[in-house]
């Protein structure tokens, strides 16, 4: 088990991606990014990878891969990727200490 500073996984992160990974067996893994958006100016973006970027960071963590892309890559140093289900929704979550603020709806964030 590799982990690497700049993106720790949950145990239930860990697990939703291996079941989106067997949706998906063709996908390397997934892919984190950052785009602008929202009133607060930046997003995560997630999709699946089928090659690594050439600038692109991995993360192994429990036969996981996660890219993160060279643009969000200071962005998300030192960030906590979760999984939470609740009774109105069910997403990933990025426990970040490097946002200094954030919208009212949760949707975006600046650093």
């Amino acid at each position: 088990m590799l982990i690497n500073l700049a993106l720790r996984l949950t145990s239930q992160a860990v697990s939703k991606i291996k079941e989106l990974m067997k949706e998906k067996p063709d996908m390397l893994g997934l892919k984190i990014g950052v785009k602008t958006r929202g009133c607060n100016g930046l997003t995560y973006t997630l999709d699946y990878a089928k090659e690594k970027g050439k600038f692109d960071e991995v993360v192994e963590q429990d036969d996981v891969k996660v890219f993160i892309d060279s643009k969000a890559q200071l962005t998300l140093l030192g960030t906590e990727m979760d999984y939470i289900e609740t009774k109105l929704a069910s997403e990933f979550i990025f426990n970040n200490p490097n946002i200094k603020g954030t919208c009212g709806c949760g949707e975006s964030f600046n650093v």
